[in-house]
């Protein structure tokens, strides 16, 4: 039953009248129906689709529930199936979510500048008050010129307001001007304003069925004119402040203010390298990895190859050699990966549910977009100081090709992993806290230091941060367990292969004797250059295999507090290990994941030799 065939299953008159219930997703249409309708309700297909469309008698009147949307286009069903019923209505009862203007009223002035009969129902108002949040009624109907009418929906308030309004009231309201300046010329060639904006907002239903026209789409400039347009009408009627909020409100808008949110930014950062860095790090991987896997399963797979495969030979080094695939590749993985994985997805999970993360990513924004990324890149950040391999993947819900470069090479150089991380602490340490600050110091310069001149050499800019603010919550235990065993699984399917294929590169290095080359090949550079004991030269050349293995062959050196220090910088700068690497190449493609490589290699070096000379090695 589509839309001429549901205005004719009521025989209704011609003169009265179809009312639609618009707005984005979560925002309470379904309830507003309910509550408006108090009857039966009739639900159908719309043709050519799998969207269900809601419909009842509301007297004389037909109503219709939309599918929830954040635009009128047809770029999919439920876009096309709602931008299909508005267009055909007489009056449209957009719902908008008090508490999210700045993303609601989007919806709202693309149906005014298409010149629909609306009336807004501001709906939620009690969870607005709750969170601080006050609206000026008068001003934003004033703003938008269409009737505004508060509601909390659930409790039955405002529903009847909104009913008399929509059957009384619905205006076309006031329209962005530079929007209408474009449309304006084009009256006469279609069939209605509304049809005329959405070829310029490059609807392509429109567009096809227009093919004539050969008119210049301006999709951007008008998303970037209403988004203005919207900003200034929040900004106009909206004030937040601690008066009746709850205390989760109350937190929720400090998390977002630098001043109280980067404080507590660090707390949370530092309960959670206590988490995964300490208790998980030390604690559950001495279990897995040294207890389980080396001291149970590595003795058994190393008898067993031992007795099918003859002493000294390759098959047998390669399987369960000191880099071997049954031995070093299962026992990184499960023994030490795994768990500091699961403690960083179990991390994650708890401040996406509590809807912490969201505003996290608020207020790095600012910061991040002078590197050529925004606040969304703090979660690949993150998730880097448990594993950079994890943490480049998730550089995949990056908006651009070139905010994912950027993030990966950030990660790839200047990012240490938690595994590596517990070793440089328990070096640098001991030294003192100035020793403590001024490698934190470093490592932030570089950070920053590579992300400003990625965002000036690399073409483009960053995208904008569009992000909701969910409630502040207690997370769920079960969606949270939920979460982390299905990342980790995930994870896990795509390391094995990658850590196989570097455990066998390896080993056929070390058989060859090319292994040793390398090194050979790299102490002037390290004792020369660095400044460091020429047996420096192996912990760099086992960071490639493994961070952590590249730190803690650093630990039994005998240096000085500034070889030390020169020495940490340098190794956490240095390569990612062979499993970064390969993830790298694979998500990145051979010249970035290349160009990624070669600039880690050199930037460990100038920066540490560098260091090495200001602190007079």
């Amino acid at each position: 039953m589509g839309f001429r065939e549901l205005t004719t299953h009521f025989k209704l008159s011609p003169h009265k009248k179809t009312i639609v219930l618009a707005g984005n997703p979560n925002v309470g249409k379904s309830v507003f129906f309910n509550a408006l309708t108090n009857r039966y309700v009739e639900v159908s297909n719309f043709p050519g689709t799998t969207v269900d469309i809601s419909h009842s008698a509301l007297g004389e009147d037909l109503l219709l529930d939309t599918p929830g949307i954040y635009g009128v286009s047809s770029f999919n069903d439920e876009e096309r199936v709602a931008r299909d019923v508005i267009l055909q209505a007489d009056i449209v009862i957009n719902i908008v979510d008090a508490l999210h203007l700045e993303r609601d009223l989007f919806l709202t002035q693309q149906l005014i500048d298409m010149e629909i009969p609306l009336v807004v129902a501001l709906n939620m108002m009690d969870e607005a008050t709750q969170h601080g949040v006050r609206i000026d009624r008068q001003a934003l109907e004033r703003l938008l010129g269409v009737p505004v009418v508060p509601a909390v929906a659930v409790k039955g308030e405002g529903i009847e307001e909104v009913k008399a309004a929509a059957l009384s009231k619905a205006t076309q309201g006031n329209k962005v001007p530079r929007i209408a300046a474009l449309v304006e010329p084009l009256r006469e060639r279609f069939s209605s304003v509304a049809e005329a904006l959405l070829y310029l907002e490059a609807d392509a239903m429109v567009r096809t069925s227009r093919p004539e026209a050969k008119i210049e789409q301006r999709q951007e400039e008008i998303y970037l004119l209403r988004r203005r347009r919207v900003n200034e009408i929040v900004a106009a009627v909206v004030q937040e402040g601690t008066e009746g909020a709850t205390f989760a409100a109350r937190l929720g808008q400090m998390m977002l203010r630098p001043v109280t949110g980067l404080p507590l930014l660090l707390l949370g950062l530092v309960a959670m390298y206590y988490f995964i860095g300490v208790f998980i790090a030390q604690v559950v991987v001495d279990f897995t990895e040294e207890v389980v896997m080396e001291g149970y399963y590595a003795p058994l797979v190393e008898g067993l190859v031992g007795r099918l495969f003859a002493p000294g030979s390759i098959t047998g080094y390669v399987l369960a050699g000191e880099y071997g695939l049954l031995t070093m590749t299962v026992v990184y993985l499960l023994g030490l990966l795994m768990p500091l994985v699961a403690g960083f997805y179990f991390s994650l999970s708890i401040m996406e549910d509590s809807g912490y993360l969201p505003r996290v990513a608020t207020l790095m924004d600012r910061l991040l977009v002078k590197m050529g990324l925004n606040g969304r890149a703090v979660i690949p950040i993150i998730l880097g100081l448990g594993c950079v391999t994890m943490a480049t993947i998730t550089t995949r819900l990056l908006g651009s090709k070139r905010e994912r470069i950027i993030a990966t090479a950030l990660l790839g150089i200047a990012i240490p992993c938690s595994a590596q991380l517990g070793v440089i602490f328990g070096m640098v340490a001991p030294l003192g806290p100035g020793y403590l600050i001024l490698y934190l110091v470093t490592i932030g310069l570089v950070f920053i230091g590579l992300g400003a001149i990625m965002e000036k050499v690399l073409p483009g800019r960053s995208t904008d941060l569009l992000i909701d603010l969910p409630v502040l919550r207690v997370p769920r235990l079960a969606n949270v367990l939920h979460k982390t065993y299905g990342r980790t699984i995930h994870f896990i399917k795509e390391a094995f292969p990658l850590f196989t294929v570097g455990a066998l590169m390896i080993s056929l290095l070390n058989i060859s004797g090319l292994l040793i080359k390398i090194q050979d090949s790299m102490r002037p550079l390290v004792n020369g250059w660095l400044g460091l004991p020429p047996e420096a030269a192996t912990a760099f050349i086992m960071g490639i295999v493994r961070r952590d293995f590249g730190a803690a062959g650093l630990y039994a050196l005998p240096m000085t507090a500034g070889q030390t220090l020169v020495s940490l910088v340098a190794i956490t700068l240095f390569v990612p290990c062979i499993a970064s690497i390969l993830v790298i190449l694979k998500e990145r493609g051979l010249k970035d994941g290349l160009l990624i490589w070669v600039g880690s290699f050199i930037a460990a070096f100038l920066v540490g030799g560098l260091l090495a000379r200001i602190i007079g090695i």
